[in-house]
C-alpha cells in the first residue's frame, strides 16, 4: 500500500498539474481529485470505497439521491461490477466506447448502494480523455466521477475551474486542458428489451440510431429519485437568471446590464454584452465553449443573461438545447 499523502508535507506542492503518480496516490487513500474527460471535468474518487464516494457527495454538496457514473478504463475487469450486459449495450460499446455513453447496467454488491443511491443498475463510461485513461490504468479500481462543481452550477471544462470550486477537500487537480466535448455524456439504460436515453449528451440520439436500427425513447425528467445523473429540470445553472430565446424569436427590450450568449454568429442589439460560442456556425464548437462562457457571464454582475435555443434540425442541437432548458429552469 503507497503512503497516505501528507496535506501538510504537501501543502507547498502545485494544487494543479499533471502528475498522475500524485493523483493515483490520494484516490489509493480514499481522498477525490478533479480528472479531465473529454466531456467535462469530474470529481474523481475510489468507486468501490463508500468513504470514498461519500466524501465526494458531501463536497459537491449533492444529494444522496443523485446517483453517480463509474468511469473505466480499457483494462478495467468491468464485468465484476456488472451482473448482465445486453446484447445491444455491447453493440453500443462497441462504437462508443472510448467517448461520452454511459450505459446504465445492473450491479453487483461490489458496487457501493450510496454509488447508485440505492438503485439496481450503475451507469459505466469509458471516457476517451488520455488523461483520464492512463490513470484508471494505473489503479485496481474504478471512479466515480460526477461533474467537478457544487451540485446544480455549471460543469467545469477546465482544471482552474475546478480548483475554484473547491478548497482543501480536494487536495490535487489533474489539468488535461479543455474539454473536447463540453457536454456530459449521453446515458443510455434498457426497459424491456429496448434501450432509452435517460439524459442526452456528447453522442445525439441519431448515432444511437445508427448502431441500435431504431430511435431510442428518451426519459429525460425526473423530479425525485432519478435513474441517472442530469435528470432533474435545473441543473448545469448559473446563479444569474437566465432566459432562453426560440431560434426564430425576435429581439426583446433589453436593458444595459444584460448578457447574451449566442450559439452561432448574427445581427444583436449593438447595447449588449455578447458571447458568441461559434463564429464559424458550429455546433460542435458551441457546445465546447457554452458552460465556460456561462460560467465567464454569470460571474460578470450582470441582472440577467439570455441565449437563443440552436435550430432544431442542427447536429447536437438537442443536447445543448437541452442543457440551455436546464440551466434557465427556476429553482
Amino acid at each position: 500500500m503507497p503512503n497516505k499523502p501528507n496535506l501538510d508535507r504537501n501543502r507547498h506542492a502545485p494544487s494543479i498539474g499533471t502528475d498522475l503518480g500524485l493523483a493515483a496516490r490520494y484516490l489509493q487513500q480514499g481522498l477525490p481529485v478533479g480528472m479531465p474527460t473529454e466531456t467535462v471535468y469530474g470529481m474523481a474518487a475510489n468507486a468501490l470505497d463508500a468513504e470514498a464516494v461519500a466524501r465526494v457527495f458531501k463536497a459537491k454538496k449533492r444529494p444522496d439521491f443523485d446517483p453517480l457514473i463509474v468511469h473505466i478504463g480499457p483494462n478495467s475487469p468491468f464485468r465484476e461490477w456488472v451482473r448482465e450486459i445486453p446484447t445491444e449495450a455491447e453493440a453500443l460499446m462497441a462504437a462508443f466506447w472510448p467517448g461520452p455513453l454511459t450505459l446504465l447496467l445492473p450491479k453487483t454488491e461490489r458496487i457501493p448502494d450510496l454509488v447508485t443511491s440505492g438503485l439496481d443498475r450503475v451507469g459505466l463510461r469509458m471516457p476517451s480523455h488520455l488523461m483520464a485513461l492512463a490513470l484508471l490504468d494505473m489503479l485496481d479500481f474504478p471512479l466515480a466521477a460526477p461533474s467537478a462543481n457544487l451540485f446544480g452550477y455549471i460543469s467545469p471544462t477546465k482544471a482552474r475551474h475546478v480548483r475554484e470550486a473547491f478548497g482543501p477537500e480536494l487536495p490535487y487537480v489533474l489539468d488535461g486542458g479543455d474539454c473536447e466535448v463540453g457536454l456530459e455524456s449521453t446515458i443510455v439504460g434498457f426497459e424491456d428489451g429496448k434501450a432509452r436515453v435517460y439524459r442526452r449528451g456528447g453522442i445525439e440520439s441519431s448515432a444511437l440510431a445508427r448502431v441500435l436500427g431504431y430511435l431510442p425513447e428518451e426519459r429525460i425528467r425526473s423530479e425525485e429519485h432519478p435513474a441517472a445523473p442530469g435528470m432533474l429540470s435545473r441543473h448545469y445553472a448559473p446563479r444569474t437568471p437566465l432566459s432562453i430565446l426560440k431560434s426564430d424569436q425576435p429581439w426583446p427590450e433589453l436593458g444595459s446590464n444584460v448578457a447574451l450568449i449566442l450559439p452561432l454568429a448574427e445581427a444583436h442589439p449593438n447595447h449588449a454584452n455578447v458571447w458568441v460560442l461559434s463564429q464559424n456556425n458550429d455546433p460542435y464548437e458551441a457546445a465546447r465553449k457554452w458552460y465556460a462562457c456561462l460560467r465567464e457571464a454569470d460571474q460578470a454582475g450582470f441582472s440577467q443573461i439570455f441565449v437563443r435555443m440552436l435550430p432544431e434540425h442542427l447536429p447536437f442541437a438537442d443536447a445543448l438545447n437541452d442543457k440551455f432548458v436546464r440551466a434557465a429552469a427556476a429553482p
